[in-house]
């Protein structure tokens, strides 16, 4: 069986992570959906006030080997085991989740397109571009309400790393590597419906 690798590259907030999972949804039994996020480096060795200063918004924050070698392995059929990551504590879960390989797998995160290991295993490589004002309103949402952050930390954050890596990392690599740039991502409905059509042609 031919698989079909999907990567969606975003800014922090953009929506990428609504669009993998609407597309995860439409295909129901043939795909996989794995986010990026999972693949933090397990920083134990380092005491909880060095985790929080660490900068997350890097390539070298993610285990990227191993996101490698899982995506090689889905798309030679094989299934894998995958770890899981706590943003309250900045560890690697204890849980590691079990993952067959499908027609379509979709890998999503911030620095995917960073990283030219995973670039070459990607067959559609798919950018989400959302105004950066609309990102930031986001993602302090989500950290406060899910991630247990303070709004302070946030900002610190965000001003001290996330926009300063997204122009190195993530920005530069929207218009070299996607073969298709999406704004609002998840919530353009036409480039959605266009995106899904597509990929159930090909593996049909």
């Amino acid at each position: 069986m031919e698989h079909l690798v999907i990567g969606i590259c975003g800014g922090t907030g953009s929506g990428k992570t609504t669009l993998a999972q609407k597309i995860y949804e439409a295909l129901k039994d043939d795909a996989l959906h794995i986010s990026m996020d999972c693949y933090y480096k397990n920083n134990a060795h380092l005491p909880f006030e060095e985790r929080i200063k660490t900068n997350y918004d890097h390539p070298d924050a993610f285990d990227s080997d191993l996101l490698v070698e899982h995506v090689k392995k889905l798309k030679e059929g094989e299934s894998i085991s995958y770890p899981t990551y706590d943003f309250s504590t900045h560890l690697r879960g204890e849980k590691w989740v079990y993952a067959e390989s499908k027609k379509v797998i979709i890998i999503e995160g911030i620095m995917l397109f960073a990283v030219p290991e995973i670039v070459e295993l990607l067959d559609y490589k798919i950018f989400v571009d959302t105004d950066a004002d609309v990102r930031i309103l986001r993602r302090m949402l989500r950290d406060v309400k899910e991630r247990g952050r303070t709004l302070d930390s946030v900002a610190n954050q965000y001003l001290e790393t996330v926009k300063p890596m997204h122009e190195a990392y993530i920005e530069p690599f929207k218009k070299r590597y996607s073969d298709i740039i999406v704004p609002e991502g998840g919530y353009n409905k036409n480039a959605f419906d266009m995106i899904v059509s597509t990929i159930v042609d090909k593996i049909k």
